[in-house]
């Protein structure tokens, strides 16, 4: 029997650990990667260090930095800064056949999270992480799944991931079609060291992790805050329930709840202390910003509902010049 052949796009932090967890599985991995990066896993192969220690795992994987070159594949796992995907999805054309299966395995909400929903937006789609459906016409949302991302890890140097916090992936697909491949990838993953939940509400998990994201990131990324203190200040904390609150009525026309009241999650993000969000870092770093796919789609969805969206319209225009002048735009 053939191995399923894997192809991994981008080989950061959650990337890397997605394709050794395969490796490991027994697939036929790749990694798209470029720059120093593909320099460094030819040189060295994939190194995993431990969240605890100086071990270090190291991975041979096949890397390449041109997806014709690999063929069809079974599996292609986007893990890149979403806001990069929309430049980069035709190039990636060449590795998907008629039964490749996609994987977003990125933060925010995915290119097909409209396409198969039923309600007010089906067969739209969000110009936030899909401008003008360019993702679409190369990645094609009948032939995708998700993979939520619940841990933290770090990108060390050049193909050096360090494990962090947590170990948590949730798999599903949005389409029964899909069901069964999505139900293999899971087992794949849980043999290569994951705790993995499956799930047949792959939307509803996306929207949930997101909920809790789309105020405390922005938010932290303006005022260079962590997380401790814009809970701590009664002004900002009013702020992070007022987003939420209209990321809530926007779910609740699409037909997706959260299970918790927003005092509820946010009493969640306390219990992790003082934290630099992701966004934050980002800025820190002078890497651009996942700002629409985090944040921008908020207005746009409660633009075409009709939801009015004034506290995440504000920060959104904020931030934005925060990036433009930062030279992040």
């Amino acid at each position: 029997m053939s191995k399923t052949k894997t192809t991994i796009v981008g080989a950061g932090a959650i990337g890397g650990l997605i394709a050794a967890a395969l490796h490991k599985a027994g697939h036929d991995v790749s990694v798209l990667a470029r720059s120093t990066t593909l320099e460094a896993l030819r040189a060295n192969g994939l190194r995993v260090v431990q969240a605890d220690s100086d071990d270090e795992e190291r991975v041979a994987v096949h890397a390449t930095g041109d997806a014709a070159s690999l063929g069809t594949q079974d599996f292609v796992v986007i893990a890149l800064k979403a806001q990069v995907l929309p430049g980069l999805a035709a190039s990636l054309a060449p590795m998907i056949g008629p039964h490749t299966v996609i994987v977003a395995a990125m933060n925010g909400l995915p290119w097909w999270f409209l396409d198969g929903l039923e309600g007010p937006l089906l067969g739209q789609h969000i110009d936030a992480v899909d401008p003008g459906g360019v993702v679409s016409r190369s990645l094609p949302p009948r032939q995708a799944i998700g993979c939520v991302v619940h841990l933290s890890s770090a990108t060390i140097a050049p193909g050096v991931i360090k494990r962090g916090r947590g170990n948590r992936l949730i798999v599903g697909a949005p389409s029964d079609a899909l069901a069964a491949r999505a139900a293999s990838l899971a087992a794949d993953l849980i043999r290569g060291g994951f705790e993995v939940e499956s799930t047949e509400s792959i939307r509803q998990a996306f929207w949930i992790k997101l909920w809790g994201n789309m105020n405390m990131n922005p938010i932290s990324a303006l005022t260079g805050s962590a997380a401790d203190a814009i809970l701590d200040d009664p002004m900002t904390h009013a702020l992070v329930l007022r987003m939420m609150e209209e990321a809530s009525a926007i779910g609740e026309r699409l037909g997706l709840t959260t299970g918790m009241s927003a005092p509820e999650r946010v009493a969640v993000t306390r219990k992790l202390g003082a934290f630099k969000t992701s966004m934050l870092q980002d800025l820190e770093a002078s890497r651009p910003l996942e700002l629409m796919p985090i944040l921008g789609v908020f207005p746009e969805l409660g633009r075409k509902l009709d939801v009015p969206t004034p506290f995440c319209d504000a920060i959104l225009g904020l931030l934005r010049q925060r990036a433009a002048n930062s030279g992040l735009s």
